[in-house]
């Protein structure tokens, strides 16, 4: 127990000396800061060129504007695309970034079981996950204040942000299989390159009809990003395939962690 906190608070040191966590954090707060721009501009359209494509988007939008729709549609969906997105690039940094540092074999060399470095990079991934999903929710209620929304409901905005904590668990859940190939790879390039790939398949999923098993868009789902119906269509098997995909991740992580040629 005292190794793996000594090895937690040797990577927060870390990160404290990286301006990569600093954007990360600052293109994330982009989720609810422009949500809160299309809010008012939806409010108010005649501030919009008429010939801007912003005014026939927000035109199209039939979306009410108010904390509801405000946090459920901009914070909690948008979590479940950006999330992925934001949370996969800090998996590829925390896992990816000693072999770019090239100081993976000073962690090896170090008197701490290869599992225990692992388990404390998972642990600084979870808080940093974590941080980044209470500023965003922060961020919006200060967004929304400024804006003035009504229609704020105390037992509906409490059931929508406990909807937003659970995309955001699964979201987190996902980072297990990007942390696999960064250190595979050994860097950031190929985790990258496995998350835009995820991606793409996730657009593609819903419309071959396995969207609700396949684990990359199950949070959009959820968040209903595609429409109720499609959410509806979520059942256990669909949590089930999350489950599996994150704790293989997990393992084949440690398993090649501890077993894979480090030289």
């Amino acid at each position: 127990m005292a190794d793996i906190l000594i090895a937690t608070i040797v990577e927060l040191k870390k990160l404290k000396r990286s301006i990569i966590v600093w954007i990360v954090f600052m293109v994330y707060a982009l989720v609810p800061i422009m949500g809160g721009v299309i809010m008012y501009f939806i409010e108010n359209p005649n501030l919009i060129p008429e010939s801007s494509i912003l005014r026939i988007k927000t035109s199209t939008l039939s979306i009410p504007v108010d904390w509801v729709s405000y946090l459920g549609t901009f914070l909690t969906q948008g979590t479940g695309l950006v999330g992925i997105i934001a949370f996969g690039f800090v998996a590829s940094f925390v896992f990816g970034r000693e072999y770019s540092d090239n100081t993976y074999r000073d962690l090896l060399s170090l008197p701490i079981s290869r599992s225990v470095i692992l388990n404390s990079k998972y642990i600084v991934y979870l808080l940093l996950c974590v941080m980044l999903a209470i500023s965003d929710l922060i961020l919006s209620f200060v967004v929304g204040l400024i804006l003035k929304l009504p229609r704020w409901d105390y037992d509906i905005i409490l059931s929508i942000v406990k909807k937003y904590f659970v995309v955001v668990s699964m979201v987190i859940s996902l980072g297990t299989p990007i942390s696999f190939f960064a250190l595979r790879a050994r860097g950031y390039l190929a985790p990258l390159g496995f998350l835009i790939m995820v991606l793409l398949l996730a657009n593609f999923a819903p419309y071959l009809g396995f969207g609700q098993y396949f684990p990359w868009t199950i949070p959009a789902i959820y968040s209903g990003m595609a429409g109720e119906e499609l959410r509806r269509e979520l059942n256990i098997l669909s949590y089930v395939c999350l489950l599996i995909t994150s704790l293989g991740g997990y393992i084949l992580t440690i398993c090649w962690w501890n077993q894979g040629d480090q030289r």
